[in-house]
């Protein structure tokens, strides 16, 4: 079979300001990206060793194609995908993903996530309203008696934590542990990955493995009616959720969860300060929270790339046959701010509304956390707009040196005239 064709002069260009490891970049990856998506929908890129798709209707078709899969162990040996064996150093990453919703293909996916939808509702979620929204006052109001703070460390962080301690049924104090696998653990989903973070990230996930495998015993014996008891005990015609698949839905729980929700508060109440023009608006209540959410999940999105593997012969985008055991590279941020999709794409425009975005991702992976996200961002913005109404800068927000999870290191805020 033919390579892929190598792209032109121009596009090479772009494709070298394309570089995940660049703090210029990261800062602002927009500019770079809306020239890649206008000089090519798709083009394969050498170093990533991916076919790297930049527009809103392919990736929105490539989430779709059950000829593309995040796995390939279901049909293909390494070998025969031309893929070296997984490293064994790694062990206790691989062994805390095996049964992860994002890593599976039907029909482990789709037993898999029936029997996690059977309690992860959003009527379920729903119910949660009450004490997430006591959560968030809780959070604020420690936050707003010194006045400055910051909305990553000191409230969106330890806010998420706790809504996820309580819904799993963990004790709140373990939220610390939580947060720090988590940190750890999500470092294996970039394009820069180093050494020394691959060993702190096995190192969290052999601990959180044993964290929820004593947290599965003791819900066995006491169940208290929170989440992980619930899987536990759920059941259709005889089916049960085994000890690892457990495991492997308590963490990608916490981990896309918590990652999700604070890097999109941090992402959009950054947007909003520099554009108070918006912020004015949900003071007034001209737009309301929940639609602002969605606004934020597009604009400057949390989750920068997704992959598939090509598991079938005959995938052609835009005039390219890819081969089976290429990958694809789905630019999210890309896709969010294509012209062709979103008018005005680069406004930041709170009262769009607009949720054809691809924040959550689409098709069989469509973030089973979504309607969870969503609401605790809602209840965030609208704690932030009751109790902060003045809220300001305090320096230059930094972000994260990562680009595929794409998040602040701290947005330092002045409470102002806070109103709890």
């Amino acid at each position: 079979m033919s390579m892929p064709p190598i792209p032109d002069d121009a596009t090479l260009e772009l494709l070298g300001a394309f570089d995940p490891g660049s703090a210029a970049f990261i800062a602002d990856p927009y500019p770079v990206l809306a020239a890649l998506r206008a000089a090519a929908p798709i083009v394969w890129h050498e170093g990533m060793d991916r076919w790297v798709i930049t527009r809103h209707r392919l990736v929105h078709a490539a989430l779709r194609d059950r000829r593309l899969g995040r796995a390939y162990a279901h049909r293909y040996s390494d070998a025969e995908m031309g893929r070296a064996p997984a490293d064994p150093r790694w062990a206790s990453f691989q062994d805390s993903e095996r049964w992860s919703l994002l890593n599976l293909e039907p029909p482990d996916h789709t037993r898999i996530r029936g029997l996690i939808a059977k309690v992860f509702t959003p009527t379920a979620v729903n119910a949660l309203r009450p004490d997430i929204e006591a959560t968030a006052a809780r959070t604020m109001q420690r936050c707003l008696e010194s006045g400055t703070f910051d909305l990553i460390s000191d409230y969106a962080q330890p806010y998420s934590v706790a809504v996820i301690c309580d819904m799993l049924g963990v004790p709140r104090e373990d939220g610390a542990l939580l947060l720090g696998w988590s940190h750890a653990i999500v470092k294996m989903y970039e394009l820069t990955t180093s050494d020394d973070q691959r060993v702190a990230a096995n190192r969290a996930a052999q601990e959180f493995i044993d964290y929820v495998t004593a947290l599965i015993t003791a819900k066995r014996a006491r169940p208290d009616g929170a989440l992980v008891a619930q899987l536990v005990a759920v059941e259709e015609a005889g089916d049960r959720l085994t000890t690892d698949e457990i495991i492997s839905t308590v963490i990608v729980l916490l981990n896309a969860g918590h990652e999700a929700t604070v890097n999109t508060l941090g992402n959009g109440v950054r947007a909003l300060l520099r554009h108070p023009d918006q912020w004015r608006r949900l003071l007034s209540g001209e737009v309301d929270a929940r639609r602002a959410v969605e606004e934020m999940l597009r604009w400057d999105a949390p989750l920068q790339l997704f992959e598939r593997w090509v598991l079938e012969p005959g995938v052609v985008i835009e005039g390219h046959e890819l081969r089976v055991g290429e990958r694809i590279a789905m630019l999210f941020g890309s896709a969010n701010r294509d012209p062709d999709q979103f008018d005005r794409a680069d406004d930041f425009d709170i009262g769009r509304g607009d949720a054809t975005h691809v924040g959550f991702g689409g098709g069989i992976h469509f973030c089973v956390g979504a309607p969870l996200a969503r609401l605790e961002l809602e209840v965030s913005l609208r704690t932030l707009v009751y109790a902060a109404p003045s809220l300001a800068f305090v320096g230059e927000p930094v972000y994260q040196p990562t680009f595929v999870i794409r998040g602040l290191e701290s947005l330092l805020v002045s409470a102002g005239a806070a109103r709890m």
